[in-house]
């Protein structure tokens, strides 16, 4: 699934490839095809995103929300468009781009009070302005569930995924298996200025690179990460290889549904 900063990143595409500009809308699978007809011809006003929701504003308080899921592609392109396959779900269209959706989890027309209802049950994303670290925190300062699962609870932050998740709890030398009340207000904060920016920076280069400059594989002198998902990281899928600072093997467990990696060397307990 698409962590946070993908979704920000679809956000300003889709802003600006067509934002203002008169949109060709349409449903070529036929799950969306009322909503479309409504939309068709109108100006894209906006783009937001709040975790790993998508929202494109049209006329006053139209709103496209998607969520990706596991299943979800968004594909630009240059325009003329080609002949869309029967999968696309919503496609725009101007003089100059396109852009496919396909296998959503969710593509629906929403209100205004239903977008701010959506929000309403997240938790706050490192990626807007108007997040709130503390509300966060006072979440995670009460719970006994441990912070690598409520890192991953988009009603306590919204936007984090596996990768993050993974990677800012060795970044900082946390157990993911401490408690959360057993985290303090200043590991809390640090916590959140990393992600800031970790993320910010996955939004301009559409990838996650959590290493730090001493550790990249120019400066160790290591191979390069290969994989599909790119990126250099620590631990992220990186079982029973070296940790790059301690030497010792990387571990993974089953945690929530979702792989757990993290060095039990560095992140002691």
């Amino acid at each position: 699934m698409p962590e946070g900063h993908t979704i920000h990143r679809l956000a300003l595409d889709y802003a600006d490839r067509f934002a203002g500009r008169a949109t060709h809308v349409t449903s070529p699978q036929g799950k969306f095809s009322d909503a479309a007809a409504l939309l068709h011809s109108g100006a894209l006003r906006s783009a937001d995103a709040h975790g790993k929701h998508l929202f494109l504003g049209f006329r006053d308080a139209d709103w496209v929300h998607i969520h990706l899921g596991l299943f979800g592609k968004v594909n630009f392109g240059d325009a003329p468009a080609p002949p869309p396959t029967d999968t696309v779900r919503l496609r725009l269209a101007n003089s100059t781009s396109y852009v496919d959706l396909r296998g959503p989890t969710t593509c629906a027309l929403i209100t205004d009070a239903e977008k701010d209802a959506i929000h309403a049950r997240l938790g706050p994303d490192p990626l807007r302005t108007d997040a709130d670290r503390n509300a966060a925190y006072r979440r995670i300062s009460r719970s006994r569930t441990t912070i690598a699962a409520l890192l991953m609870d988009q009603k306590v932050i919204a936007g984090v995924g596996n990768v993050y998740r993974a990677e800012v709890l060795f970044r900082h030398g946390i157990d993911p298996y401490r408690a959360g009340k057993d985290i303090t207000p200043a590991q809390w904060d640090a916590i959140w200025t990393d992600l800031v920016e970790l993320m910010r920076e996955g939004v301009r280069n559409n990838r996650i690179d959590t290493v730090r400059p001493e550790h990249t594989p120019e400066a160790m002198g290591r191979p390069p990460r290969v994989d599909d998902h790119g990126g250099e990281v620590y631990v992220y899928r990186r079982a029973t290889l070296p940790c790059h600072i301690c030497g010792g093997e990387i571990r993974t467990a089953d945690l929530a549904a979702r792989n757990l990696f993290w060095c039990p060397t560095c992140q002691s307990r």
